[in-house]
């Protein structure tokens, strides 16, 4: 569990102790003024009346464009991060962020308003991740990467969004994975930002197996924004990926072939649970797409994808994802859908 330090606004994570505790999971909102305004603080009440040892948000603080007289921040102005931080820090329990495409590498549309998107970047390193502790009200310390370094608008400098904790044995991780082809497409693509981020990704995650192994967690969960596509059954939300090369197939550039490959070895080798949490593609999901080199399930492995925007039906996608977790039991993580009740738009609460 999480357990309180010296003061009770900071809590530090514990590896030791195994009571079963609750997370929270949200992402790619608000997308509008409706869910902005309305939906969002719906479902950040709802998170606040239950008893959460943490959230996570896996991404985009904003749509892929920016809405023509939208009186919330919808482009990247400062505003946008300022929002979200006011989001995050009116959560009571500590608040997991992890940046997403569209509050950065999409910031360069003009729709956007035509930012320099490793700017925004260092902008949200700036705003969100300053200090090795979480945001909300109350903070989680956390293990901050250092190396290798990622690329910032004036160069090198370290990946401080990515992040690693501890909690009641389960080992935690973000990562900035992104959509739009992980910065490799869209408007002003850049293998270069890309090829540095990438390697410190893979570094970051094949390092969180190893603190795993060696804490003795029961399972590890990483957390990010892209949804990379994992097989050939969903081009219409993922890029087409054949499962056992996991090489990309429909064409578009790979900024996923590398990462996923490192993943799975260091799937198989853990044996334990892993799930990966992932937004994007804005359909909730609890599934086993990864496949190994001879096209077998890998059974310890679960996708995760959180709700996410569907702004033509206002707030009807506006809800989050409660993950209990239990290192008695073999699977470590179950998964509950929160509907929150002012959020329901097709069937409205009794």
């Amino acid at each position: 569990m999480v357990v309180a330090a010296t003061t009770s606004r900071f809590v530090t994570a514990g590896a030791q102790e195994t009571e079963p505790y609750a997370i929270g999971l949200w992402g790619d909102l608000p997308y509008s003024d409706v869910q902005a305004q309305v939906g969002v603080p719906n479902l950040i009440a709802d998170m606040n009346a239950q008893r959460l040892a943490f959230t996570i948000h896996d991404g985009d603080l904003k749509g892929g464009n920016g809405t023509v007289g939208s009186v919330t921040p919808t482009t990247c102005t400062d505003a946008l991060y300022t929002q979200g931080l006011g989001f995050f820090n009116s959560l009571k329990a500590p608040a997991i962020f992890t940046p997403g495409d569209n509050d950065w590498t999409d910031c360069d549309r003009t729709s956007n308003g035509g930012f320099n998107s490793l700017e925004r970047l260092d902008h949200e390193r700036q705003v969100f991740f300053s200090t090795p502790f979480s945001l909300g009200q109350r903070k989680l310390r956390q293990q901050v990467q250092a190396t290798p370094l990622c690329l910032g608008v004036s160069g090198a400098v370290p990946c401080v969004e990515n992040r690693r904790w501890t909690v009641g044995g389960v080992t935690y991780a973000t990562l900035n994975v992104q959509g739009s082809c992980n910065n490799l497409c869209d408007i002003a693509p850049d293998p270069q930002e890309y090829a540095a981020r990438n390697a410190a990704n893979i570094a970051w995650m094949r390092e969180t197996f190893s603190v795993a192994k060696a804490g003795n967690s029961a399972a590890v969960m990483f957390i990010s924004q892209a949804d990379p596509g994992w097989d050939l059954s969903d081009g219409t939300r993922a890029p087409l990926r054949d499962p056992r090369t996991l090489a990309e197939t429909d064409g578009l550039p790979d900024g996923f072939q590398e990462f996923l490959i490192a993943l799975r070895t260091e799937v198989v080798a853990f044996r334990k649970p892993v799930a990966y949490v992932h937004g994007d593609s804005h359909y909730h999901r609890v599934d086993k797409p990864f496949l190994d080199e001879q096209g077998r399930r890998l059974e310890n492995f679960t996708r995760v994808e959180t709700f996410g925007d569907n702004a033509a039906n206002g707030n009807n996608d506006v809800q989050w994802l409660k993950v209990r977790v239990n290192v008695r039991n073999p699977e470590v993580f179950s998964y509950q859908v929160q509907i929150v009740p002012g959020n329901r738009v097709a069937v409205p609460a009794p």
